[in-house]
This record gives structure tokens, sequence and C-alpha cells, in this order.
């Protein structure tokens, strides 16, 4: 097999990415966008090794599962790779996704629960985030192309309710009345780098990224008011080179700083850099499922707890409930939620993880663990922090099969670390943690993605 040959596969699995995978002649090959059973002629566009990667020209036989996409950019963005793909295969995909990753990564043979549907399979996210840019010489706004900073033009994105498309229609007609233009990754030029929308509850929280101030913002206003019912505008001004979505701290123009929700009986507040789950329905059920593995007699700490309404609902059964937060505007969030819903049971920590951990640990050792981290997962101090202390139960909640593994190995003594400090696979490590649950959520349809709850309890000595 070499670099442009034309050949005939039969696809038998997918890989991580929900590729499809085929066999032929000592290779593995995988090709985007091919389902399992479909026969296809394939063009080869790498190889290395005994591993190829392909794209289909022609599928001869098409699966039963296959649908037609609802993106007119589906096969050029890289935001969602599965929408030729039916919902119910998609839910399978991504429970198979989580056992993959403990098997091979951690080499646990895990019991994961079928993965939790979404009610609604598009228009679900509550936050837009789009790269504004430029294509041939022309103002660009969309989605990077996958694994590249090349932006995708589009003029709406199905997963992202109805009012995407006003929206990018509008900034079109900002930029092209006042004589801006989109940033350029390489060269530096371009005022316009980023727009951000968080909805909340029929609010909304936009926030302009720009390299400089904007004059005629008068004019996005007026154009925004006809799309929003009510909402606020900030903007960032970010003169850097490279490519961070929200470097600099937003500053409000326009509107009010936070807005209000109700979930599970709580009044919550979050405002533009305040962390929350992009879809309500599957928030509302990872919630409730996370809530009820704790019992009223625990203290429970709640690490990275963004705006704090997962804390608000433990301290509303629990005993007490810490959350710790290292955002200041979140963590504030967090304590205005429990002021206004009465909570004397909630105690909000602004700070980073491994230096409140420890001590909430020494003050009350019997205190139950929930983590909530970012996609790189937690960092090996924290873990050994937690090893030490022993804590008899943890709740982890992970947006990336790959670390979720990766550190439940080390938590139950699947994966050790050797003098190098690499992570090697053993079963005669010590074994301080057993998993009582693995349930994955579907937070992302449409996408690779997956939201997993996993319980932890120390394991009784024998």
């Amino acid at each position: 097999m070499k670099k442009n040959d034309v050949i005939e596969v039969r696809c038998s699995g997918l890989g991580s990415n929900g590729e499809g995978i085929a066999a032929i002649d000592g290779f593995t090959l995988f090709v985007p966008y091919l389902l399992p059973g479909e026969r296809a002629s394939v063009r080869v566009l790498k190889v290395k090794g005994n591993i190829a990667y392909g794209k289909a020209e022609e599928i001869h036989v098409p699966a039963e599962d296959r649908v037609r996409p609802k993106c007119p950019v589906f096969y050029r963005c890289g935001g969602c790779l599965l929408q030729h793909m039916r919902y119910r295969s998609q839910l399978l995909f991504k429970t198979n996704l989580v056992k993959n990753a403990f098997r091979k990564i951690a080499g646990i043979d895990a019991d994961v629960l079928p993965c939790e549907r979404s009610d609604r399979e598009y228009g679900y996210r509550n936050k837009l985030q789009l790269p504004v840019g430029a294509v041939r010489g022309e103002n660009a706004i969309g989605f990077y192309a996958e694994r590249t900073h090349r932006i995708v033009k589009t003029d709406e994105c199905p997963i992202h309710p109805a009012w995407s498309k006003p929206l990018i229609a509008a900034l079109y007609n900002f930029m092209e009345k006042c004589g801006l233009d989109g940033y350029d990754e390489e060269t530096g030029r371009g005022q316009i780098r980023h727009i951000i929308v968080r909805e909340i509850k029929n609010k909304f929280l936009v926030t302009l990224v720009a390299t400089e101030e904007i004059a005629g913002i008068g004019y996005l206003y007026y154009l925004l008011d006809e799309i929003f019912p009510e909402y606020s505008f900030f903007l960032s001004i970010d003169k850097s080179r490279g490519n961070a979505v929200l470097k600099e701290p937003p500053r409000l123009l326009k509107g009010k700083p936070f807005y209000e929700g109700m979930e599970n009986g709580i009044l919550f507040e979050a405002g533009a850099s305040t962390f929350l789950q992009v879809n309500e329905g599957v928030r509302e059920k990872l919630y409730e499922r996370a809530v009820s593995l704790f019992s009223e007699e625990e203290t429970v700490i709640d690490c990275y707890a963004g705006g704090g309404l997962l804390t608000a609902m433990l301290a509303k059964k629990c005993k007490r409930a810490y959350g710790i937060e290292i955002v200041p505007e979140a963590s504030a969030c967090a304590e205005s939620l429990k002021q206004k819903n009465g909570l004397e049971t909630m105690v909000n920590l602004c700070g980073k993880v491994e230096e409140e951990l420890p001590a909430l640990l020494k003050k009350d050792p019997d205190a139950a663990l929930i983590f909530d981290p970012p996609r790189a997962g937690l960092g090996r101090e924290i873990i050994r922090g937690v090893l030490g202390h022993a804590p008899r139960k943890i709740v982890y909640i992970s947006c990336n099969p790959a670390t979720l593994a990766r550190d439940v190995g080390i938590l139950t003594g699947k994966l050790t670390e050797n003098e190098g400090g690499e992570l090697i696979k053993t079963e005669n490590g010590p074994t301080m943690y057993e998993i009582s649950l693995v349930q994955p959520f579907d937070m992302f349809p449409q996408t690779k993605h997956v939201e997993t709850l996993v319980a932890l309890s120390r394991k009784t000595p024998d």
C-alpha cells in the first residue's frame, strides 16, 4: 500500500474520533466518515509503517445507520464528526469509546452503562464560540477545520439554537459597515478575533474579542437588539499574537454582569467567564445522578466548582458542601448563589484545588470528593494528595475519556509511576479504590465527545 493508491475496503469498526477502520494486506487503514459494514473505494493519503490514512471517494454499500448530515459544511468543518451516523449508533459508539479507553489506557475492564441520551440531538448548545478571520482576502466567520486553524465559513450551525444564524449575519454586517477585518494569526493584522455568546434562560452574554478598541460599537448593539430579547455585551482586548480565545478578562459595556437561571430548585447566576455545561438537559440528568451518589450525613468537597450550581445541589442535600474554584468571577457567582438560596451549609473557596484541597481534607478527613476538572484531568500532585488522605468516596466527572482512564487507573492501582515518572500498567499495584459506577452522558450529540461520571469507593482491606 502506498500514497495515492485507490483500494476497495470494508469497514470493520470505528476509531476514537469516529473514523472508520479497515484491515487490508497487513495494514490498518483509518478513513473518516466511513461506517462499520460499508464497502467503499478509498484513496490512500498517508502511510506510516503498517498504519495508513485515507479518504473515501465512493461508498458502494452504505450502512443502515448512515443518515444525511444537516450541516452543509459537515465534511469540511471540524466541530462535528458524527452527523452522518444515526443517533442510536452515536450512543453505542460513545459507550464503547469510554470502555475502550479504560481497557487500553489503564488495563481496566470496566462495566460501562449505556450512554445516557440527549433529549435534543440538534440545537442543544447554550454556548457559541466562533473564530473570526480571513479566507482568500475576505472576512470569514465559522469553525476550524479538524486539527487546523483554517476557518470554514458557515452561515449557521445546527447544533446551536436558531439564534446562531442571525448572529453570524449581524457580525458580517457590522464588520462590513465599520470597515473591520478578521484577525490573521500569521500576520497579526485585523481587529476582530472571536465572538462568544452564552444563553441563560433566554438571556444572553455576548463577548467580542478584538485587538483594539472598536469604533461604531453602537451599530452592533443596534443589530443585536433585533436578535436577543435581553443581553449584555462585553469587550475583551487581546493584542497578543497567538490563538487563545479569551486571554484577557472581558469588560462589560452594556447590560448586566450576570444573569440568573433556575435548575433543580436552585437559583443560580453566571457571567461571561463562568463555566456551565453546554447542554442544559443532559447537565440536569448528570448532576441529579451525581448528587444521588452522596448521603445526607456526608460532607462533600466539590473541586473545580465553576459557578457553584452542583455545589449548591450538594449543600441542599448533604451535611456540608465546599466548592473550590480558581476563576474569581465564577467563585463570586457561587457566593451570590449561596446567599440567594439561603444555603448556610455551602462554603465557597476561590483558589487552586492543589492548594485548597489538602487543608480541607485535614480539617474534615471523612469528607467525600467530587472532581470535574478541565480536559487535561487531574495533576499528579492532586492525585498523590488524594491517595495520601484516602477519602472513602470519590466521584469524577470528565469530558475526556483518555485522561479519565489515566486518573482512575492511578487511583485504582492499575497504573503506577516508575522512577522516570512514566505510568505503566500493573496487576500488583496497591488497590486503594474500586469502581462502583461508570456512566457516560451524551452532552455533545453529533460530536466525538462524551461526558462520563465515575464513582470510586475506598476498598475495604481484606
